[in-house]
């Protein structure tokens, strides 16, 4: 009875996860392809569905908790879900965050060709990605492969802001713009961080080891 349970309640996590991963493509498409429309699909649309869901899963895990007093692995299962959860929803206020500033960078010129951003953006989702997928297989050396995957966007985040820097220092009319561009990859730093937490969570309710804040252990 109770593995029913907790397996509607990961369906319902999959559901969030799979709106999160469409909320953080488009955000980036519409910067990338100056579409307002994904912009506002996303902050209109989205986002409602995303706190809804959140709440709803929360509401479950906990009810599980205390009416089945799970042992041991599904007590971590289900912890697992509702912090898997939590990221999923700030993932989507960072997607939220990168459409608001999209929708203001989109009508303006470029300060700079759009390289290194979409590139974070690909990283940051390809990290989301493999993060959902190790839960689902309950595959700790792809959540493992996941938190090592996290210096590289802040590789790419501190390029990209050292670059926009520069920019603003040689001509002051791009600052407003230039600063905008910052808080995106600022947004999609968050993101890749987010999804380390997830992988972490996975290796947390697969092995019932907490790796969180060990980076020199996660290298290893």
């Amino acid at each position: 009875m109770l593995e029913q349970k907790i397996t509607k309640l990961k369906e319902k996590l999959f559901t969030m996860a799979s709106l999160v991963e469409s909320m953080l493509e488009k955000s980036i498409n519409s910067l990338v392809n100056k579409d307002e429309r994904l912009a506002k699909e996303v902050i209109e649309k989205d986002e409602p569905k995303t706190n809804d869901l959140e709440i709803e899963i929360e509401d479950l895990g906990i009810k599980l908790m205390a009416l089945y007093q799970p042992e041991a692995s599904s007590l971590r299962v289900i912890v697992a879900i509702i912090k898997i959860n939590n990221d999923l929803e700030r993932i989507g206020d960072h997607a939220v965050n990168i459409a608001e500033r999209a929708l203001y960078l989109i009508p303006r010129p470029l300060v700079k060709p759009l390289i290194d951003l979409p590139r974070m953006g690909e990283g940051t989702r390809k990290m989301l990605k493999e993060s959902l997928d190790s839960f689902a297989r309950k595959d700790a050396n792809l959540a493992i492969l996941v938190c090592k995957e996290d210096e590289e966007i802040d590789s790419l985040r501190d390029q990209v802001i050292r670059e926009l820097i520069t920019y603003m220092i040689n001509d002051s009319s791009t600052i407003e713009r230039s600063i905008q561009l910052v808080s995106i990859a600022r947004n999609l730093e968050r993101v890749a961080d987010l999804a380390t937490n997830i992988a972490e969570d996975v290796i947390y309710s697969v092995k019932g080891k907490v790796i969180k804040h060990h980076k020199e252990e996660r290298k290893s």
